[in-house]
């Protein structure tokens, strides 16, 4: 089965298919596809010649196809990209027919985003037989730190537990975002040097003392007043520290929690939770604070936060008031 890894492995020893169908609501992955095959076939000197690009609600099947029966002029293949093929309103059987006997000169990129391709669809059961055919969806949060970690590796450097978190925390699973502080951390450190916390709270904005990351530690070790600045200080600054984020990361780091709370035996926690060694020391602290009860019934108090956020149940609903309303029923539990 392929996967993004080993079609980006394919393309970057110049394997690469007739035909891209790239599909799904995790734009990332099918923008990095597009970008390594034009990197891998295109350069400065032919993209005037053999580079063609299309937007959906532009163009048709018939012309994409009809661009496709074209010869390269300087270059082994002709690149066709078709961005936003959502968009096309015509029929795709030009494409699917096109797909029975394929130029082989010609190399189409299909990015269909914000949805699944239909399997059904005669394009796409062509498509899994002449070229590649891959569906993307977002990461779940748990995820997010290994990808980090894959992606830091990539790009030649190492990352701290520490900044590791406040990335994921700080920001989310926009994997594009993520890349582009990556990008920034390769320009300013050397081959194999280490993306610290430091480095997180100084180059992306991120306040060393006031970040989600300092909010469940002050949770976990019930000091109300650290809680409450900190939740504070979140609700003048909102628009950096929106309030999914830290309703997501508080109600991961209860559910954490009461994992650990059922564990038999707690050498087997940085395992069993999907954490970083270096992290079980706080599970360890806030067991202490919350009892396993208190764990189930602070999962329930984020949730109803979270209702409250989206307007589904009565009462305040902005920023500061469900944090700061939050707080107090976890503190009096």
């Amino acid at each position: 089965m392929q996967t993004f890894e080993t079609v980006i492995n394919q393309i970057n020893k110049n394997q690469i298919a007739p035909f891209y169908l790239l599909s799904g609501t995790e734009a990332y992955f099918i923008d990095s596809i597009e970008k390594a095959i034009y990197n891998q076939v295109v350069t400065e000197e032919t993209k005037d010649f053999d580079y063609s690009l299309f937007y959906g609600k532009d163009t048709t099947a018939v012309e994409i196809i009809d661009t496709a029966k074209r010869f390269p002029m300087l270059s082994t293949f002709h690149l066709i990209v078709v961005r936003e093929a959502q968009y096309i309103n015509q029929s795709l059987d030009p494409i699917a027919s096109y797909l029975e006997n394929p130029q082989p000169q010609s190399i189409i990129v299909f990015c269909y985003k914000h949805r699944s391709f239909d399997k059904r669809k005669k394009l796409h059961q062509l498509a899994s037989k002449a070229g590649v055919v891959l569906s993307f969806r977002p990461l779940y949060d748990n995820q997010i730190p290994k990808w980090i970690q894959s992606q830091t590796k990539k790009h030649k450097l190492s990352i701290s537990p520490k900044a590791l978190v406040l990335l994921a925390d700080y920001l989310g699973s926009d994997l594009l975002k993520i890349d582009k502080e990556l990008e920034k951390f390769k320009l300013i450190l050397a081959e194999g040097e280490e993306i610290t916390s430091a480095l997180v709270e100084k180059h992306i904005g991120l306040s060393k003392d006031f970040n989600t990351f300092e909010l469940q530690n002050a949770i976990g070790t019930r000091n109300i007043s650290r809680s409450f600045q900190i939740v504070q200080y979140m609700s003048r600054n909102s628009k950096n520290h929106p309030l999914p984020v830290t309703l997501g990361t508080l109600h991961s780091f209860f559910q954490k929690l009461l994992k650990y709370h059922g564990l038999l035996k707690k050498t087997e926690a940085a395992s069993v939770l999907g954490i970083n060694p270096y992290f079980v020391k706080d599970y360890q602290e806030a067991a202490k604070y919350f009892s396993m009860r208190q764990t189930s019934q602070a999962l329930h108090v984020i949730f109803q936060a979270d209702l409250k956020s989206k307007g589904i149940t009565g009462g305040n609903n902005q920023h500061g008031a469900i944090l700061k309303d939050l707080l107090l029923r976890i503190f009096t539990l």
